[in-house]
């Protein structure tokens, strides 16, 4: 807890000299990096809105998933999480998102998604990065460590556009 609270906490140090916002979309940590994130005292300067879409249905009504999606590669997958990334930036118009899908167990696993299977996707500007995760642990476990490293992802962003300016 202790390292997410830093991890958070240097976050909104960057977006501040960013002069930047933040926002999330959730499926498997349920509001937890939006949880995090305002633990920081003063967050509301740089944190936008958190987007908890745990049903397919909600990713297209909240976020502008294309429901086709579900069926053609699943909701836990890269088009998915990068559709979600959109769909906040749009929503809310912040410069950073991050998204987040994936099998936080004990059950729904497959032998191509086993449990632990985690998409993450990082919205800047214009541009989506996007990368596949296998965590190993329980469903508490994985989902900390999705929230760790979507906290991560936006700190190497935050970090790259912080370089760019000088």
């Amino acid at each position: 807890m202790k390292e997410i609270t830093q991890l958070a906490a240097e976050l909104g140090r960057r977006m501040q000299v960013l002069n930047a916002h933040v926002t999330t979309a959730e499926s498997c940590t349920g509001g937890g990096i939006a949880e995090a994130i305002t633990r920081i005292p003063g967050s509301s300067a740089w944190f936008e809105a958190g987007y908890v879409t745990y049903s397919n249905r909600q990713k297209t009504q909240q976020l502008n998933v294309p429901a086709e999606l579900f069926t053609t590669v699943g909701a836990v997958s890269r088009e998915v999480v990068e559709a979600m990334v959109r769909g906040a930036q749009d929503k809310s118009q912040a410069r950073f998102a991050v998204a987040v899908s994936g099998v936080a167990g004990p059950d729904g696993g497959s032998p191509s998604k086993p449990v632990g299977t985690v998409w993450l996707a990082w919205g800047v500007g214009e541009r989506v990065f996007s990368e596949e995760q296998h965590f190993a642990g329980n469903r508490d476990e994985v989902r900390r460590q999705t929230v760790k490293a979507a906290l991560e992802g936006l700190l190497r962003h935050a970090a790259g556009e912080i370089s760019n300016q000088g």
